[in-house]
């Protein structure tokens, strides 16, 4: 009996110790990775976790539609340096340290910039006319 009290208590301080490690391994609940789906507005099947370019017909990839809802909703932050890094909330970009900012891209916000006085509904992100009545587009006020 002694004999085997002798050998399992080995056993048992080893197990535990590789226990110990790997719980080491768990990631940090406090850093939250956002996935990010880009599409190609002619072929919604292309799909990237990046912004590029589509391989079928060579246009810029955009936000997919789920995304553009969830960015006019929440609020997502980039390093103005490394535009894949994005987080959920606000902190430093893990690559240079620099402050992450709110991220536009692709939102109504960062295309809204200029709109029409008399049909608020057309807007554009450059200075324009107003393609029903010809006015001049104003810039919106933040």
């Amino acid at each position: 009996m002694k004999t085997y009290l002798i050998l399992l208590i080995p056993f048992f301080a080893t197990l535990s110790t590789f226990a110990q490690k790997s719980k080491a391994n768990v990631p940090n609940p406090n850093h939250t990775t956002v996935v990010v789906q880009y599409t190609c507005p002619m072929h919604p099947d292309v799909v990237s976790n990046k912004p590029g370019k589509c391989p079928k017909c060579n246009m810029d990839l955009t936000l997919s539609k789920k995304e553009q809802m969830k960015r006019e909703v929440t609020k997502t932050y980039t390093c103005p340096m490394h535009t894949e890094v994005v987080s959920d909330h606000e902190g430093v970009c893990p690559k240079c340290k620099a402050q992450l900012v709110v991220d536009r891209r692709g939102s109504k916000q960062a295309i809204k910039e200029y709109t029409c006085t008399m049909h608020p509904d057309e807007y554009s992100s450059k200075p324009g006319k107003c393609p029903i009545c010809n006015k001049p587009l104003v810039k919106v006020k933040s």
